[in-house]
């Protein structure tokens, strides 16, 4: 993989958000004292009027922004997860999801690969949190061009949408041509034996695990799950029929994320056995994201070690 390009979403968040600033005037974006974190602050070096930095007040800044988009603007809310789903959770439910208005949270920072900085700032719960929200769409792009065009969908869907950022480099494996569409799944790899529904920086992982098992004659069909909710019922649906098995991965817990929501939808329509892959009810520690990548289970070996098992 030496050869392939790295880009850490969060980075494209940032060059989506000046992409997006060119031909929307009415985009704002509100940070909370991280916009070099966040990479807000080149959207900021474009378009200083139309930043805002509220300092480390996040539950303040959700409330900015709510008012903001009732005078039409489309605001984008920038933090760490933890404190953009975790800390502000009372005003996102009250302030943005009761009324349903229209302001998009995008969270950099989320899960186990933020490495060094530890349990407090590793959120593996904002996706439980924020598929609770009735009306929230939630997002978790795989790959630079998958995480620009999600901006671009965030902004063109009318409501609130929670999108998690990673910090971490991963692969670019998508082309210029790829079109991502709120709500559908993408198959990756085809194959009968079992299927491996992954999302986020996972993805990449998911599909070398195939790569590995084909050594093994054994087919594994590989989806990335880019909307975790809603779902795509129907490309789930499809190959719980035709491979009978699926294993969920994810950089959160296993409790009240993918995996969860694809057990439940299982559960009422084609029940098949599920394996989930995920961080599994315990904090994470400091280390490098790789390591503690590698730690939680969060790799191709031990995706490709479930799958077999199965």
């Amino acid at each position: 993989m030496a050869d392939v390009k790295k880009i850490a979403t969060r980075d494209s968040y940032g060059n989506a958000l000046v992409e997006l600033g060119k031909i929307a005037d009415n985009v704002v974006v509100l940070d909370a004292d991280l916009a070099a974190a966040t990479k807000t602050g080149v959207f900021k070096k474009n378009f200083p009027a139309r930043h805002f930095d509220c300092g480390i007040a996040e539950c303040n800044m959700i409330d900015v922004a709510a008012g903001m988009s009732t005078l039409g603007l489309v605001p984008f809310v920038s933090s760490f997860a933890m404190f953009a789903a975790g800390r502000a959770f009372e005003q996102v439910r009250n302030t943005i999801g009761y009324p349903h208005l229209n302001v998009k949270i995008c969270a950099t920072h989320g899960g186990i690969s933020v490495g060094e900085d530890g349990a407090s700032h590793q959120c593996c719960e904002d996706f439980a949190l924020m598929r609770a929200i009735p009306g929230m769409v939630v997002l978790s792009p795989s790959d630079d061009v998958e995480a620009r065009q999600i901006v671009k969908a965030a902004y063109d869907y009318r409501g609130c949408v929670y999108v998690r950022f990673g910090r971490a480099a991963t692969p670019v494996y998508h082309d210029e041509n790829f079109k991502f569409q709120i709500g559908k799944g993408e198959i990756l790899r085809d194959g009968s034996d079992v299927a491996i529904i992954a999302t986020g920086i996972l993805v990449t992982e998911a599909v070398h695990a195939a790569e590995i098992l084909s050594t093994k004659n054994i087919s594994a069909r590989v989806i990335n799950m880019a909307t975790i909710k809603p779902l795509d019922e129907e490309i789930i649906l499809r190959a719980a029929h035709d491979c009978g098995k699926i294993v969920t991965v994810e950089e959160h817990s296993t409790i009240g994320g993918l995996g969860e929501a694809i057990s439940s939808l299982l559960a009422e329509k084609f029940p098949v056995p599920v394996k989930k892959i995920g961080v599994n009810d315990k904090f994470g520690h400091s280390g490098s994201a790789t390591e503690l990548l590698k730690e939680f289970g969060l790799c191709a070996e031990n995706i490709s070690a479930v799958a077999q098992s199965f």
